[in-house]
């Protein structure tokens, strides 16, 4: 079973696939939260996604509420936040756990990708970046401090599309 198979509901609740989500594109799959210090990422994930859409390429935005809280609000609270404040159009998901026991499915297969130090393991905090291919194979993992239009990723990107 690819990644891809995994269910995930989309932010309005409404049950897909990851690949439903991604449409079968490359994607940046992202634990967002809106009250993080790291929230400002956002204005670089929708230009990343802006510049690469045309190209067959989206980011996707997975709130997660696991580090410090930093993600507290309703489904209908994350998307009118994301919207008004940093004018995301990328895909969301449902607020998802991506450690720990209740690890959503999606993220059980990511963590086994070693990050740009060579280590796997769980998500460390808000913002860590998995880029997988259209085939659902996991090219690159980023840490939280990487931003989206670090060189590192846009190269990455640009060999996906």
């Amino acid at each position: 079973m690819s990644i891809l198979d995994s269910t995930i509901a989309r932010l309005d609740g409404t049950p897909a696939t990851l690949g439903e989500i991604t449409e079968g594109r490359p994607a940046l799959l992202v634990n967002v939260a809106s009250k993080c210090g790291l929230t400002p990422q956002y204005t670089a994930l929708e230009r990343l996604h802006d510049q690469y859409a045309d190209h067959g390429f989206t980011v996707v935005g997975v709130p997660c509420n696991q580090f410090g809280g930093q993600e507290p609000g309703s489904s209908e609270e994350i998307a009118e936040f994301c919207s008004a404040t940093y004018g995301v159009s990328f895909p969301m998901t449902e607020k998802v756990a991506v450690n720990g026991e209740e690890r959503h499915e999606v993220f059980a297969s990511l963590v086994r990708t070693p990050n740009e130090a060579g280590e796997a393991g769980d998500v460390t905090w808000n913002f860590e970046k998995f880029l997988i291919a259209a085939d659902g194979s996991v090219v690159a993992r980023f840490s939280p401090g990487v931003v989206p239009d670090d060189p590192r990723i846009v190269d990455a990107v640009r060999g996906l599309v």
